[in-house]
C-alpha cells in the first residue's frame, strides 16, 4: 500500500529534491580508475546498504556496509530519503572515493530529476550513474534485441534510455545521477554489462547487500538502538 505524507513535509522535500536537480551535471567528468557500486538490501526496518569497489578486471577489492533503522517509509518518488543516507554512509567507508559510481535506483529518470543516483552524486560530489528496473517516468518504444536501447524522453527531452540487457528479462532503465552524460551513461553501463540483467558494480553490490543482510537475520531492532 502507498504511503502518503502530509502537505507540509511533501512541499518540503520537494524543494530540496528541485535544489539537487538544478545542480546536476550533465556533461562527462569522470574517470574508470576507482569503478564503484552501491545498492540497498532490507531487512525488517533495517535498510542495508552495500558499497563495492572494484579492480579493472570488476573483482571486488574492497566492500564497506551501513545498517540504519529506516526513518521515512517506502514511498515512490522520495527514495532517496530512505536509502540516501545509509548508501552515502557505505560510499564513504571505503578506502578509495570513487570516480564514478553505480548506483541502483533512478538518476534524472524521475519526476523531478532528482533520483538517488542524483541526490548521492550531488551530495557527495562524485559522477554517478542510475540503474533501475522500473520506469518512474517517460515514454519509450520497447527495446526488443539484446543490447538494444531506446530513448526514454519526457517533455521532448532525452532522460536516459531503456536497455534490454539480457534475453528473457525485462529491460532496465539507464540514466544519469550527476557529472555524465545521458548517451555515456548508457556507453559505459553497456561495457560493464557481464552476462547478467545488471551491469557488473550494480550486481556485485546487489550480491554484497544480499549477504550482508543474511549475516544480520539473527538480530533485532534493538542490537542498533
Amino acid at each position: 500500500m502507498r504511503r502518503f505524507l502530509n502537505p507540509y513535509l511533501e512541499r518540503h522535500l520537494i524543494t530540496i529534491q528541485l535544489k539537487i536537480a538544478s545542480r546536476v551535471v550533465l556533461q562527462d567528468f569522470f574517470s574508470e580508475d576507482i569503478i564503484v557500486g552501491v545498492d540497498q538490501a532490507f531487512l525488517g526496518d533495517m535498510v542495508i546498504s552495500g558499497a563495492v569497489d572494484l579492480d579493472s578486471h570488476m573483482r571486488v577489492r574492497d566492500a564497506a556496509n551501513c545498517v540504519l533503522i529506516a526513518n521515512f517509509p517506502y514511498i515512490p518518488g522520495f527514495l532517496s530519503f530512505r536509502e540516501g543516507s545509509p548508501a552515502i554512509k557505505a560510499i564513504s567507508t571505503l578506502r578509495n572515493r570513487p570516480t564514478l559510481l553505480f548506483v541502483d535506483g533512478c538518476g534524472i529518470n524521475h519526476p523531478r530529476q532528482a533520483g538517488l543516483a542524483s541526490f548521492i552524486g550531488v551530495i557527495m560530489g562524485i559522477p554517478t550513474i542510475g540503474i533501475s528496473k522500473n520506469v518512474l517516468c517517460g515514454r519509450f518504444d520497447a527495446p526488443k534485441r539484446v543490447g538494444e536501447a531506446s530513448p526514454l524522453v519526457v517533455g521532448g527531452k532525452e532522460i536516459g534510455y531503456v536497455l534490454k540487457s539480457m534475453e528473457g528479462c525485462r529491460p532496465i532503465v539507464v540514466a544519469p545521477g550527476h557529472m555524465i552524460s545521458v548517451d555515456t551513461s548508457l556507453e559505459i553501463a553497456k561495457k560493464f554489462l557481464r552476462n547478467r540483467k545488471l551491469p557488473e558494480p550494480c550486481w556485485l553490490a546487489h550480491d554484497y547487500a544480499r549477504t550482508v543482510r543474511e549475516s544480520l537475520r539473527p538480530l533485532t531492532r534493538e542490537d542498533f538502538s
